[in-house]
């Protein structure tokens, strides 16, 4: 593995040290007795290993630490997780833009590249897209977001995983009303009922509703969100388990879009006036169940069952001018007609996207411990189909009136199914030496079925014909990871996996322009993927540090963005390398310490020759998007009841905006602090808190629109902004 590793930075094996060296500082004095440190069991890797043990980079967070906050945005916990970059758009028509280790960068919409989770249940489309919003933080438990090699395991487009839990409902029944409030007119009802089971075979439960709107940071970025979350959990006799999962979001957000850098400059709030008249926006209505049952058979063998279904609506608003049809187009070069890029083409889908998605599946899993001496075998199989039915429509009525549904320009069926058997073995062969191997075969199947038809008007036109097409994707991916227990509170572990990612249905939504139907040139993306990692849980704390390393072919890219609309393509090979590193401890009593640091080296291995309107991109430039350096601090004083405050402070490194590396949002550092108070009493528990986020009121770039074509980068961040609570809960 060392000679597949490209050279990390002398700094950064600087950095290491002084990590390490700088526990001793923070360090409690005045006892050599060990300190006994609560056992992490991380559930992502299903290798029912502890923290420590565990050969891979993966951060645990417990929600109940996070709970001085709105409770809106993923955003709000997961900010200190190393080489996870959380873009805030302060759009939410568009969500949250989460990369991990530069994997999903690209990602103009929701997170794409890396796979989500609730309660084990895909929080991720069957096609690789997700979306944060429809996580209730106000009802999780803890998070785990599992990076590098071992994400493969999930399979397709699992570049990272995100895997939230949720509360079992346990005790006395209980409610919860709160409300919280901030800048911008923010406000967030929210309701938690919860409970647990009386009687042995009754289901624990935790129902939990919330409502939230705003007028917005920027002009025409007002939101409502509606969100409801119930959970019933059956603890059975026979020693088996079963959670019943509902989630319902409702989503009526505007879309700013973005800002050229002079815009930014002369007034982040506003939207272009040019785009006012379209009325960009965007209604999503999503409800989905799961089912998922486990049952140990005995003391070497258990199964495990997840179910899930669910239905998805969509409908967005482009800001794309109807434009003008021309029988002057002529030809170009090579004597092909010129296409207009105007919706009076016949091959234009409209300026109104409107889909419904049906989707299903399950993961059906056996595991065996100790059939052979110190091993555990895991074998699965795992089924999801989607199927989609998409239409497009002019964004103008017959006065030309824009922000309307008009005339339909695109109308097909498409369906995408996988079956991925899977594998995995752990085998302590030595008392400190762990093996881990896996093997998942990912294989997607794509159909489209196109029922649109219209004639070309003009000579420089062609017909709008049948589009229908399939095609297949399937990829072997094995991993392995060897772990040595140097001493039991030290242990290092190093990792390999093949990754694979294919795209999207947006991202085969729309072919270049002049064209119509699905993009099927796009082909899937594969990784080499590789990790050296060091973990210590001791006294001082717990620190991991990790280099990695990420070869690309055919990694999908954004080719143009264009008014809402956005093209890919493939680039032949793009590397991703760098280090990461986390501390976190206990430094005196109810006072905690947390720090991280990442590096992400990110660049195209290879040139992207030149694709009229897009430039050539050189080997070397940098994948935009990506934060080259990112690091946190934060100090926090978390008593069970009484008086909690906390202060953080973040550092992000500066994005570039396209693939030329032509400009760039400059780095920048912001400070959040938030106080709070806990009262309990009997049946009684009253939560209050504060915060002020960007308190030095910095101006910055929260996220970009790669590759623009109009120039329209930047998302502008919020300056200072405030926020308080109030949570009431009553036990019976």
């Amino acid at each position: 593995m060392q000679g597949k590793l490209h050279l990390i930075p002398v700094n950064m094996t600087l950095l290491c040290l002084t990590a390490c060296i700088c526990q001793n500082l923070y360090a409690e004095t005045g006892s050599t007795e060990p300190v006994l440190l609560p056992t992490l069991k991380i559930e992502a890797t299903r290798t029912d290993t502890d923290w420590l043990k565990t050969p891979a980079s993966v951060y645990r967070i417990d929600q109940d630490n996070n709970k001085n906050n709105l409770g809106v945005n993923l955003s709000e916990t997961l900010k200190g997780v190393p080489g996870l970059q959380l873009n805030n758009r302060e759009n939410y028509a568009q969500d949250l833009q989460i990369s991990m280790r530069g994997f999903g960068a690209r990602s103009t919409f929701g997170v794409r590249g890396i796979r989500l989770y609730v309660d084990d249940i895909p929080a991720t489309m069957p096609d690789g897209q997700g979306q944060t919003s429809n996580i209730d933080l106000g009802s999780l438990d803890h998070i785990e977001v599992l990076g590098g090699p071992f994400s493969s395991l999930y399979g397709n487009s699992s570049g990272g995983t995100i895997l939230t839990t949720t509360k079992q409902g346990e005790g006395r029944d209980s409610i919860q009303l709160g409300y919280s409030g901030g800048s911008h007119d923010k406000g967030r009802a929210d309701i938690v009922l919860q409970g647990g089971a009386d009687q042995p075979n009754e289901p624990s439960y935790v129902v939990s509703s919330s409502y939230f709107d705003t007028d917005g940071y920027r002009e025409h970025s007002a939101a409502k969100k509606v969100l409801s979350n119930a959970k019933l959990t059956w603890d059975l006799d026979d020693g088996s388990k079963v959670n019943w999962i509902v989630n319902h979001v409702d989503i009526n957000a505007d879309d700013p879009q973005g800002l050229t850098r002079a815009q930014w400059k002369a007034n982040p709030k506003q939207q272009v006036p040019f785009l006012k008249q379209f009325d960009v926006r965007k209604e999503i209505n999503q409800t989905q169940t799961g089912l998922i049952w486990s049952k140990p058979i005995n003391d070497q063998h258990e199964l495990y069952a997840m179910l899930y279904a669910g239905h998805r609506e969509v409908t967005q608003y482009q800001s794309i001018p109807k434009g003008e049809a021309s029988p002057e187009l002529g030809l170009d070069d090579k004597g092909n007609p010129i296409p207009s890029s105007s919706q009076q083409n016949p091959r234009h889908a409209g300026g109104v996207i409107d889909f419904s998605r049906d989707f299903y599946g399950t993961d059906l899993r056996w595991t065996g411990k100790d059939l052979l001496p110190n091993t555990r075998l895991t074998a699965g199989l795992a089924f999801d189909y989607m199927h989609e039915d998409r239409q497009g429509y002019e964004n103008f009525d017959s006065k030309g009136q824009y922000g309307v549904k008009g005339n339909l320009r695109r109308d097909e069926k498409n369906s995408l199914w996988n079956l991925d058997p899977y594998v995995q073995a752990s085998w302590e062969f030595l008392p400190a030496w762990r093996l881990d191997t896996g093997l998942r075969y990912s294989n997607v199947h794509y159909e489209s079925k196109d029922a649109y038809f219209k004639a070309a008007e003009y000579p420089a036109d062609r017909d709008n014909g049948d589009d229908s097409g399939k095609k297949d994707y399937q990829k072997l991916l094995p991993s392995a990871a060897l772990t040595w227990e140097i001493t039991p509170q030290l242990s290092t572990y190093m990792s390999y996996a093949k990754g694979f990612e294919t795209p999207t249905f947006t991202e085969m939504a729309y072919p270049t322009v002049g064209t119509s139907g699905i993009n099927f040139d796009l082909n899937p993306a594969t990784s080499d993927n590789y990790e050296l990692g060091l973990k210590s849980q001791n006294r001082f704390g717990h620190f991991t540090a990790a280099v990695f390393q990420s070869e690309t072919q055919n990694d999908i890219v954004s080719a143009e963005s264009n008014n809402g609309r956005n093209t890919f393509r493939n680039a032949d090979k793009t590397l991703r390398q760098g280090a990461e590193l986390s501390w976190n401890k206990k430094l005196w009593r109810d006072l905690t310490a947390q720090a991280s640091y990442s590096f992400i080296d990110a660049t195209f291995d290879a040139d992207i020759p030149n694709t009229d309107p897009v430039k050539v991109v050189a080997k070397g430039n940098y994948i935009p998007g990506v934060a080259k350096n990112q690091a946190f601090v934060a100090l926090a004083w978390q008593p069970e009841t009484g008086l909690n405050a906390g202060l953080d402070v973040r550092y992000i490194d500066k994005l570039y905006v396209d693939d030329i590396n032509s400009d760039a949002a400059p780095s920048y550092t912001i400070t959040s602090a938030n106080v709070g108070y806990i009262w309990k009493n009997a049946d009684w528990k009253v939560r209050t808190f504060a915060r002020v986020d960007n308190l030095f009121d910095e101006e910055y770039v929260g996220s970009v629109i790669v590759n623009d074509g109009n120039g329209r980068f930047f998302e502008p961040a919020d300056g200072m902004n405030w926020s308080a609570g109030l949570s009431i809960t009553k036990a019976f």
